[in-house]
């Protein structure tokens, strides 16, 4: 009986030379800011609960969010936010019926990533500024 080799064949598909649709892009962040929306969530029921118990643990829950990592965690927070706000919204037009053509929904997704980097600066700006930091 014969041996038979087969070519080294790439698995499909190929890492090397296959790159993501954007919208296939957008649509994984999306389910990842989802997920981290409803993480998110537990801080937002700590600073409730911290809110109603008093002052002291209204202090504790300030002494975190303000340290450095609480920032990045809030700013993160934000982020999610803002993004899975704005593709939701794009969404709404899909589900509509509009924006399926591939060049509009690659222009949606960039101005999705775009407007959320832009929106979260913005939000940022006012909330340092509204506590005299700027």
């Amino acid at each position: 009986m014969a041996e038979h080799k087969s070519a080294a064949r790439p698995m499909s598909p190929n890492w090397q030379i296959y790159r993501w649709p954007l919208s296939m892009g957008v649509s994984i962040l999306h389910r990842v800011t989802g997920f981290g929306l409803a993480l998110g969530t537990l801080i937002l029921a700590w600073w409730l609960v911290a809110a109603a118990l008093g002052p002291e643990a209204y202090g504790t829950f300030q002494a975190v969010a303000y340290h450095w990592f609480g920032r990045l965690i809030l700013f993160g927070f934000t982020l999610a936010l803002v993004f899975h706000m704005l593709n939701g919204v794009r969404h709404l037009f899909w589900d509509a019926g509009f924006g399926f053509a591939l060049p509009t929904a690659n222009r949606t997704g960039i101005a999705v990533y775009g407007l959320t980097i832009v929106i979260t600066w913005i939000i940022w700006a006012l909330a340092y500024h509204s506590m005299g930091k700027l």
